[in-house]
């Protein structure tokens, strides 16, 4: 096979539009490029906007690690009216009057939120339970038990207020993975007394990936997959190591602290796979580099 028929490969940093599914991106990706193996990493809702990262090809393998990044995010969240989603596609099941609610009382209760909490996965999410989808469940009229799960909040900062029976804030968050940004809305009108509701969500970070470098989707380019794992320690190994790694072996985790994972590149800067911590040595958990090397 030349260099000209090799199939594309990499991760495209797509600024999404609203309307859309994650799923729809990935659907027009395939086409665009001509392959069947994309995917995407953190699913946005339709009507949520910004950076969704895409693999292509064998990072597609990869995805997970890009998955497990922060994100930071900018929204505005509606204060008096609950709904059933809790976002402005649902349905109002509460209604409040919280003209009292200020600015000061809502940073002071978004600054509650910062740190390690627990979130309940929304009906609408895509965590599974028993096999099934949430939003598939819910679809079908179905409400189940969630157990809670930990998030951490780095930040939350009001940007933002508009006062009234039913304020108004814009916030930007900058949370870890896993944080589902409605219910924090839903929470953070609880615990101002009533209820509250996302109107809007742009994500505007993963990880180092900024929408201010993510185009659109008819726009994408594709970046290496050692470019995509630049939010990772890298690790360069010689030629007989790369060799090692093509076939899957085991490094050695002399002078290296931590789980990991780590990057392997060779000395080109190339990706090779992605090498995580078992005891005193270092395993591969995703090979790329092929054993002919």
């Amino acid at each position: 096979m030349t260099t000209h028929d090799r199939p594309p490969e990499g991760f495209a940093v797509i600024d999404k539009a609203p309307g859309c599914t994650s799923h729809d991106v990935v659907a027009r990706a395939r086409r665009l490029l001509g392959t069947r193996k994309v995917g995407h990493a953190g699913t946005l809702d339709p009507d949520a906007t910004g950076v969704l990262i895409l693999g292509v090809g064998r990072a597609t393998r990869l995805l997970r690690y890009i998955t497990a990044l922060g994100k930071v995010y900018v929204a505005t969240v509606l204060f008096g009216a609950a709904t059933d989603t809790a976002d402005a596609a649902g349905r109002v099941v509460g209604t409040w009057d919280m003209s009292e609610v200020t600015e000061a009382s809502a940073r002071t209760a978004a600054a509650g939120f910062v740190g390690e909490i627990q979130q309940i996965p929304p009906m609408v999410s895509a965590v599974r339970v028993d096999g099934r989808r949430l939003h598939e469940l819910a679809r079908e009229g179905r409400t189940v038990p969630r157990a809670a799960r930990t998030v951490h909040i780095h930040r939350l900062e009001v940007t933002g207020f508009t006062p009234g029976a039913r304020p108004r804030a814009t916030f930007e968050t900058a949370c870890s993975s896993g944080t589902y940004v409605r219910t924090l809305a839903a929470d953070w009108g609880a615990a101002l007394g009533g209820g509250a509701h996302l109107t809007s969500l742009r994500r505007t970070a993963v990880g180092s990936f900024s929408v201010a470098a993510a185009r659109p989707l008819e726009r994408l380019e594709l970046l290496a997959p050692a470019v995509g794992m630049r939010d990772y320690a890298t690790l360069t190994v010689d030629e007989a190591a790369a060799r090692a790694v093509a076939h899957g072996r085991r490094l050695p985790a002399s002078g290296l602290s931590g789980e990991g994972p780590w990057a392997v590149l060779d000395a080109s800067g190339s990706l090779l796979g992605v090498y995580e911590r078992r005891g005193d040595a270092l395993c591969p958990a995703v090979v790329l580099a092929s054993g002919s090397r």
